[in-house]
């Protein structure tokens, strides 16, 4: 996925958060984002299902109420990331970095 279409993705989602019916929710689910710097960006409520999310930057980001089932985040920086009430079943979490991230009520 280019940076341009992963950043209009993420503008649309933004608008959905603040409104449903002027924005799309984030569709994610089985992008390659090996290595995507996604620092602090708000992925509330985004549909990031098999996600390849390896080596990714995540730091600080808002990844709560997220759909993340069979996603893998193998290395992946989730330092500060919030993923409260997260689906997180059957992802691969081998070896990413969850300092400081809040797993509050994750599935």
């Amino acid at each position: 996925m280019t940076e341009e279409k992963l950043k209009k993705i993420l503008e649309n989602h933004a608008k959905w958060l603040k409104d449903p019916q002027t924005g799309e929710r984030a569709n994610l689910a089985g992008v390659d984002l090996v290595g995507a710097n996604l620092a602090g960006a708000n992925l509330e409520g985004a549909n990031l299902t098999r996600a390849n999310l390896d080596t990714a930057n995540l730091s600080g980001a808002n990844l709560s109420h997220a759909a993340l089932e069979k996603a893998s985040l193998i290395e992946a920086d989730l330092t500060n990331a919030n993923l409260t009430y997260a689906d997180l079943s059957y992802a691969e979490l081998i070896g990413a970095r969850l300092k400081n991230a809040c797993l509050a009520h994750v599935s």
